[in-house]
């Protein structure tokens, strides 16, 4: 139940999709046969990011791709591996860092080739399988470690890992399928997406010892998946990805329910966003159902991401 009334829906439009001579119908893929058996999944979108001269790139984690989309919707693949490539954004070495679900912590140059390996494992316990990423303003990279847990196996994980030193902390490890993370503006207290709880854990953030008492920030309405990515604006506002009900949600630094951002096409999984453009006003959202890149100008800029 909800206590708001329901929030303004402005729609957005397709900026350009996947072309036919970049989808793959038939090629084998283990994560296709675990996540959807029996279907064709020609891409599946995800962790869009931005460089400096306003290319955006994607992951397509079933077939192990990055992709670039260039400023005028021009698409390339800048490298295929074995992997599922998962969330992605810019580490402090240039490079794009990848949250792969089958190996871990990942860097790649945007020129291609191979990924590197930078983090495989936690004490030497293999991760559950990695899912979405991001750096502070200190150079600190958040993860979440999501494997195949829910509300039957609530034990999904949060890191905070430090590339000068090392370390690496896990903030949490009752995690209802964390996904998509970021900081509110000032960075104490970290958002996290919980996909099969269908909302958005607040964690208070301290930089040595355990994180504070964690409370619920928003709940979703239910549906056949939940919260997914996650961004913010310079105002505070967070965007959240409904990755079975094809918008995206925005709620105010309160937690109140400002607007819901609608999907034109016919797919409803909306798994992540970022913010482009020359303002920053812009902001591009992956359909992976159908492979497409939606967009819609909003009224505050984006939070800078760190590196990007």
């Amino acid at each position: 139940m909800s206590l708001y009334a329901p929030p303004e829906t402005r729609y957005c439009e397709v900026f350009s999709q996947v072309p036919e001579e970049l989808k793959l119908y038939d090629a084998p893929s283990g994560w296709i046969d675990a996540n959807k058996p029996g279907q064709q999944v020609p891409s599946f979108l995800e962790g869009p990011v931005f460089d400096d001269q306003g290319n955006l790139y994607l992951t397509d984690i079933p077939h192990g791709r990055i992709l670039c989309v260039s400023p005028d919707g021009c698409w390339r693949v800048v490298s295929q591996y074995d992997g599922w490539p998962n969330g992605m954004t810019f580490g402090p070495d240039g490079r794009l860092w990848i949250a792969d679900y089958r190996h871990g912590i990942l860097a790649l140059s945007t020129e291609g080739g191979s990924p590197e390996p930078i983090l495989t494992h936690c004490g030497s316990e293999s991760f559950k399988g990695v899912n979405d990423l991001f750096f502070d303003r200190r150079g600190r990279l958040y993860f979440t470690d999501q494997g195949q847990t829910g509300l039957q196996d609530p034990t999904g994980r949060v890191y905070r890992f430090e590339p000068d030193t090392g370390r690496l902390d896990r903030l949490l490890a009752n995690g209802i399928s964390p996904n998509g993370l970021v900081c509110d503006l000032e960075e104490k207290a970290l958002y996290v997406a919980m996909t099969r709880g269908n909302g958005v854990w607040r964690l208070p953030l301290r930089d040595d010892g355990p994180i504070g008492k964690v409370g619920l920030f928003v709940a979703l309405a239910g549906g056949v998946s939940g919260a997914d990515g996650l961004a913010l604006d310079e105002a505070g506002n967070l965007f959240v990805c409904d990755a079975g009900n094809g918008c995206v949600w925005v709620f105010d630094r309160h937690g109140v329910p400002l607007w819901r951002l609608r999907s034109p096409t016919e797919g409803r999984t909306l798994t992540n966003l970022a913010f482009g453009g020359p303002d920053r006003r812009t902001l591009y959202m992956t359909e992976s159902a159908t492979g497409s890149l939606l967009t819609i100008q909003v009224d505050t800029p984006g939070k800078l991401c760190m590196y990007s």
